[in-house]
Protein backbone atom coordinates (compact mmCIF):
# COMPACT_ATOMS: atom_id res chain seq x y z
CA UNK A 1 0.00 0.00 0.00
CA UNK A 2 1.52 3.41 -0.92
CA UNK A 3 -0.52 5.57 0.96
CA UNK A 4 -4.00 5.84 3.06
CA UNK A 5 -7.32 7.23 2.10
CA UNK A 6 -9.66 8.48 5.04
CA UNK A 7 -13.51 7.49 4.43
CA UNK A 8 -16.38 9.01 6.53
CA UNK A 9 -19.63 6.99 6.52
CA UNK A 10 -23.08 8.90 7.43
CA UNK A 11 -25.94 7.59 9.61
CA UNK A 12 -26.47 4.02 9.04
CA UNK A 13 -29.65 3.83 11.58
CA UNK A 14 -30.13 -0.08 11.12
CA UNK A 15 -29.28 -0.75 7.69
CA UNK A 16 -27.15 -2.92 7.38
CA UNK A 17 -27.66 -4.24 4.03
CA UNK A 18 -26.56 -0.89 3.06
CA UNK A 19 -23.78 -0.82 5.08
CA UNK A 20 -22.21 -4.10 3.51
CA UNK A 21 -22.89 -2.43 0.17
CA UNK A 22 -20.73 0.52 1.56
CA UNK A 23 -18.22 -1.38 2.73
CA UNK A 24 -17.67 -3.83 -0.28
CA UNK A 25 -17.50 -0.55 -2.60
CA UNK A 26 -14.82 1.61 0.13
CA UNK A 27 -12.78 -1.23 0.22
CA UNK A 28 -12.71 -1.74 -3.87
CA UNK A 29 -12.40 2.07 -4.22
CA UNK A 30 -9.11 1.55 -1.97
CA UNK A 31 -7.85 -1.03 -3.73
CA UNK A 32 -7.95 0.40 -6.88
CA UNK A 33 -5.66 3.62 -5.21
CA UNK A 34 -3.40 0.86 -3.70
CA UNK A 35 -4.51 2.59 -0.57
CA UNK A 36 -5.09 1.10 3.02
CA UNK A 37 -8.53 2.77 3.87
CA UNK A 38 -9.19 4.78 7.59
CA UNK A 39 -12.90 4.67 7.88
CA UNK A 40 -14.52 7.00 10.30
CA UNK A 41 -18.51 6.31 11.24
CA UNK A 42 -19.82 9.05 12.64
CA UNK A 43 -22.97 7.77 14.84
CA UNK A 44 -26.12 6.53 14.78
CA UNK A 45 -25.47 3.29 14.02
CA UNK A 46 -28.92 1.83 15.63
CA UNK A 47 -32.98 2.72 16.03
CA UNK A 48 -35.30 2.99 13.21
CA UNK A 49 -33.68 0.65 10.61
CA UNK A 50 -34.74 -3.04 10.97
CA UNK A 51 -31.39 -4.69 11.20
CA UNK A 52 -29.40 -2.51 14.51
CA UNK A 53 -27.96 -5.89 15.81
CA UNK A 54 -25.92 -7.03 12.49
CA UNK A 55 -25.06 -3.21 12.03
CA UNK A 56 -23.41 -3.78 15.61
CA UNK A 57 -21.86 -7.22 15.29
CA UNK A 58 -20.29 -5.67 12.04
CA UNK A 59 -18.40 -2.91 13.76
CA UNK A 60 -17.76 -4.62 16.84
CA UNK A 61 -16.18 -7.53 14.70
CA UNK A 62 -13.51 -4.78 13.06
CA UNK A 63 -11.65 -3.95 9.93
CA UNK A 64 -12.01 -6.72 6.81
CA UNK A 65 -9.04 -6.04 5.31
CA UNK A 66 -5.27 -6.19 6.48
CA UNK A 67 -3.73 -2.56 7.19
CA UNK A 68 -6.84 -0.71 7.23
CA UNK A 69 -8.20 1.16 10.73
CA UNK A 70 -11.88 1.67 12.03
CA UNK A 71 -12.68 4.76 13.87
CA UNK A 72 -16.40 4.50 15.15
CA UNK A 73 -17.66 7.63 16.94
CA UNK A 74 -20.62 7.52 19.01
CA UNK A 75 -24.31 9.19 17.86
CA UNK A 76 -26.71 10.65 19.68
CA UNK A 77 -29.15 7.50 19.40
CA UNK A 78 -26.46 5.41 21.02
CA UNK A 79 -26.61 8.23 23.99
CA UNK A 80 -30.52 7.54 23.76
CA UNK A 81 -30.52 3.67 24.56
CA UNK A 82 -27.45 3.83 26.98
CA UNK A 83 -29.76 6.53 29.16
CA UNK A 84 -32.71 4.75 28.64
CA UNK A 85 -31.51 2.27 31.54
CA UNK A 86 -31.60 5.26 33.59
CA UNK A 87 -35.19 6.03 33.92
CA UNK A 88 -38.85 4.67 32.50
CA UNK A 89 -38.99 8.49 31.12
CA UNK A 90 -35.49 8.23 29.19
CA UNK A 91 -36.98 4.51 28.06
CA UNK A 92 -39.83 6.21 26.99
CA UNK A 93 -38.15 8.76 25.19
CA UNK A 94 -35.80 6.10 23.15
CA UNK A 95 -38.79 3.89 21.98
CA UNK A 96 -40.36 7.05 20.51
CA UNK A 97 -37.04 7.84 18.62
CA UNK A 98 -36.90 4.13 17.00
CA UNK A 99 -35.44 2.22 19.92
CA UNK A 100 -38.18 -0.27 19.29
CA UNK A 101 -37.23 -1.44 15.98
CA UNK A 102 -33.65 -1.45 18.18
CA UNK A 103 -34.67 -4.25 20.81
CA UNK A 104 -36.75 -6.09 18.12
CA UNK A 105 -33.82 -6.91 16.17
CA UNK A 106 -31.97 -7.93 19.53
CA UNK A 107 -35.07 -10.54 20.43
CA UNK A 108 -35.90 -7.70 23.37
CA UNK A 109 -32.94 -6.94 25.32
CA UNK A 110 -29.49 -5.50 24.85
CA UNK A 111 -26.52 -7.58 25.11
CA UNK A 112 -24.23 -6.11 28.19
CA UNK A 113 -21.22 -6.34 26.01
CA UNK A 114 -23.13 -4.37 23.30
CA UNK A 115 -24.04 -1.69 26.04
CA UNK A 116 -20.09 -2.03 27.15
CA UNK A 117 -18.93 -1.01 23.72
CA UNK A 118 -21.10 1.93 22.98
CA UNK A 119 -19.94 3.34 26.53
CA UNK A 120 -16.53 3.61 25.25
CA UNK A 121 -16.79 5.02 21.58
CA UNK A 122 -15.20 8.25 20.97
CA UNK A 123 -17.01 11.91 20.70
CA UNK A 124 -14.62 13.20 18.27
CA UNK A 125 -11.23 12.41 15.99
CA UNK A 126 -9.56 15.11 14.69
CA UNK A 127 -7.15 14.32 11.42
CA UNK A 128 -5.01 17.86 11.96
CA UNK A 129 -7.37 19.34 8.45
CA UNK A 130 -10.51 17.85 9.38
CA UNK A 131 -12.73 17.22 12.85
CA UNK A 132 -14.94 13.95 12.16
CA UNK A 133 -18.05 14.00 14.80
CA UNK A 134 -21.57 13.70 14.82
CA UNK A 135 -23.58 16.80 15.00
CA UNK A 136 -20.99 19.11 15.02
CA UNK A 137 -19.87 22.19 17.03
CA UNK A 138 -21.10 25.24 18.49
CA UNK A 139 -19.66 28.20 16.99
CA UNK A 140 -17.42 30.55 18.61
CA UNK A 141 -16.32 27.80 21.17
CA UNK A 142 -12.88 26.29 20.92
CA UNK A 143 -13.09 22.73 19.54
CA UNK A 144 -11.38 21.36 22.77
CA UNK A 145 -13.59 22.77 25.05
CA UNK A 146 -16.72 21.21 23.15
CA UNK A 147 -19.27 20.04 25.16
CA UNK A 148 -20.59 16.54 24.51
CA UNK A 149 -24.26 17.81 24.27
CA UNK A 150 -23.70 19.69 21.47
CA UNK A 151 -21.10 17.58 19.60
CA UNK A 152 -23.93 14.91 19.48
CA UNK A 153 -27.14 17.34 19.75
CA UNK A 154 -26.36 20.55 17.96
CA UNK A 155 -28.31 21.45 14.33
CA UNK A 156 -29.71 24.97 13.48
CA UNK A 157 -26.72 26.83 15.10
CA UNK A 158 -24.06 24.67 13.77
CA UNK A 159 -25.54 24.34 10.16
CA UNK A 160 -26.43 27.78 9.86
CA UNK A 161 -22.98 28.92 10.88
CA UNK A 162 -20.94 30.67 8.11
CA UNK A 163 -17.58 30.76 10.92
CA UNK A 164 -14.27 29.32 10.41
CA UNK A 165 -14.25 26.19 13.42
CA UNK A 166 -10.51 25.73 12.67
CA UNK A 167 -11.32 22.39 10.58
CA UNK A 168 -13.36 21.01 8.41
CA UNK A 169 -16.64 19.85 10.24
CA UNK A 170 -17.08 16.16 9.24
CA UNK A 171 -20.58 15.08 10.60
CA UNK A 172 -23.97 13.19 9.95
CA UNK A 173 -27.08 13.71 12.36
CA UNK A 174 -29.00 16.08 10.13
CA UNK A 175 -30.57 13.85 7.11
CA UNK A 176 -30.78 15.66 3.87
CA UNK A 177 -32.51 13.26 1.54
CA UNK A 178 -31.34 15.33 -1.60
CA UNK A 179 -27.91 14.37 -0.87
CA UNK A 180 -24.60 14.91 0.70
CA UNK A 181 -24.00 18.86 2.10
CA UNK A 182 -20.77 20.48 1.22
CA UNK A 183 -20.17 23.90 2.56
CA UNK A 184 -17.17 26.20 3.13
CA UNK A 185 -16.59 24.88 6.89
CA UNK A 186 -18.48 21.66 7.21
CA UNK A 187 -19.85 18.54 4.92
CA UNK A 188 -22.52 16.56 6.38
CA UNK A 189 -22.77 12.87 4.98
CA UNK A 190 -25.93 11.80 6.51
CA UNK A 191 -28.56 11.33 3.90
CA UNK A 192 -31.02 9.75 5.49
CA UNK A 193 -30.57 5.98 5.11
CA UNK A 194 -33.88 4.73 7.00
CA UNK A 195 -35.51 6.42 4.98
CA UNK A 196 -34.34 7.34 1.41
CA UNK A 197 -31.93 3.77 0.86
CA UNK A 198 -29.14 5.84 0.33
CA UNK A 199 -26.20 5.69 2.24
CA UNK A 200 -23.07 7.94 1.67
CA UNK A 201 -19.28 7.77 2.45
CA UNK A 202 -16.86 10.92 1.76
CA UNK A 203 -13.25 9.67 0.46
CA UNK A 204 -10.53 12.00 1.23
CA UNK A 205 -7.26 12.09 -0.17
CA UNK A 206 -5.40 15.15 1.12
CA UNK A 207 -7.34 18.26 0.60
CA UNK A 208 -9.81 16.52 -2.17
CA UNK A 209 -13.20 14.79 -1.49
CA UNK A 210 -15.20 12.54 -3.40
CA UNK A 211 -18.66 10.65 -2.53
CA UNK A 212 -19.62 7.04 -2.45
CA UNK A 213 -23.26 5.76 -2.40
CA UNK A 214 -25.25 3.23 -2.48
CA UNK A 215 -28.88 3.17 -3.13
CA UNK A 216 -31.63 0.10 -1.59
CA UNK A 217 -32.28 -2.51 -4.42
Amino acid sequence: MTHRLTYAVGDIHGRHDLLARLLDDIHRDAGTHRASARIIFLGDYIDRGPDSKTVLATLMAGPQRSGDEWICLTGNHEELMLRATTSATAAAHWLRQGGGETLTSFGGEIPEEVRAWCELLRVTFDDGARLFVHAGVRPGVPLPQQRREDLLWIRDLFLSSNDDHGRLIVHGHTPDFNGPTVRHNRINVDTGAFHTGVLTAAAFDGEHHRFIQVRAE
